[in-house]
């Protein structure tokens, strides 16, 4: 196979910009045929300054598939020789059985031949001796080991996201059944037998439109915060002054009302919702409390009715 990769071989970059991205050294596999030994690759890469290229020599399928298992590479350039070696099938099977380092195939055929067939069986570039330059084939197999490079990372961050929003699940959970045991233990001291928060106890105690309304509540206090609802929640305070609900009660609407907009978000961060609707509880508490202290004074000071005047 004539190998002409010459043009622009030692030419230096007209910018440093044209350097963002490209290592400053890689080791590289080149699987090739017994006939076409590496010499000229490796001499190649020797006279550019671009990227100091370490390469490293395998004759064949096998011995290539060895040196990826005991070693570790930048990327690997492959070369096609159709009855000596065809780099497809290679590819293929390298990529069935789990390979995932970077591919990039040499051969004499056309690009506009021959690239489309590569990436299909999973290779990362392709790239014509007859007509390309060292230079060249140096950015493609740079490109093709920073592609890699990001899909590793972007695999690493999304199992580090995964687990992260695992752990918020389980900590809603977690803070979730304690509430629930703290309501329970407060609501037996004062001899009263709770249940679950979400059993039909709560609808029991409030009409389906005042657990409806909560609902609605604490959906637009987590996406808007406090915001203009203080109204809203001192007519829901009055409201549950006026079923005479405890505030352990109200901490189990709270509770029911939380654990189904936890359980809708799926596999969405529950922190945000989880710090809102704490925030929410205690400022009904707030509410509540203020509503029963007035409804006590109410009791203790009832309103007197005065004589008008001239009848004292």
């Amino acid at each position: 196979m004539g190998v002409t990769l010459a043009a622009r071989n030692c030419e230096t970059p007209r910018s440093p910009a044209v350097w963002n991205g490209m290592p400053l050294q890689m080791r590289v596999l080149f699987i090739t045929t017994q006939a076409r030994p590496g010499a000229w690759l490796a001499e190649a890469f020797a006279a550019d300054s671009a990227s100091r290229v370490q390469l490293e020599e395998a004759i064949g399928t096998a011995a290539g598939l060895t040196r990826m298992r005991d070693e570790l590479f930048d990327a690997v350039l492959v070369i096609h020789e159709p009855g000596e070696l065809d780099a497809l099938d290679m590819i293929e099977g390298y990529r069935a059985g789990g390979a995932d380092e970077p591919f990039v195939v040499l051969g004499t055929q056309s690009d506009q031949e021959m690239a489309v067939l590569c990436y299909e069986v999973g290779a990362d570039g392709y790239v014509c001796v007859n007509t390309t330059t060292t230079r060249n084939l140096i950015w493609v197999t740079a490109r093709a080991v920073q592609r890699h490079q990001l899909v590793r990372d972007n695999h690493r961050l999304n199992l580090a996201e995964e687990a992260r929003l695992g752990r918020e699940h389980d900590e809603a959970d977690h803070l979730l059944q304690q509430q629930r045991t703290l309501v329970a233990d407060l609501e037996s001291l004062r001899g009263h037998a709770v249940s679950q928060p979400n059993s039909s106890a709560v609808e029991a105690l409030l009409p389906t439109e005042l657990i409806d309304h909560y609902r609605e509540l604490l959906r637009t206090y987590v996406i808007m915060g406090s915001g203009n609802l203080g109204d809203e929640l001192r007519r829901l305070a009055k409201l549950l002054v006026s079923a005479g609900m405890t505030a352990g009660q109200t901490m189990q609407l709270h509770l029911r009302v939380l654990e189904e907009l936890v359980l809708g978000l799926g596999e969405r961060s529950t922190r945000h919702v989880m710090t809102r609707a704490d925030l929410l509880v205690m400022e009904v508490m707030t509410h509540l409390v203020e509503g029963y202290r007035l409804l006590y004074q109410e009791r203790i000071h009832p309103p007197r009715q005065r004589l008008l005047p001239g009848f004292e």
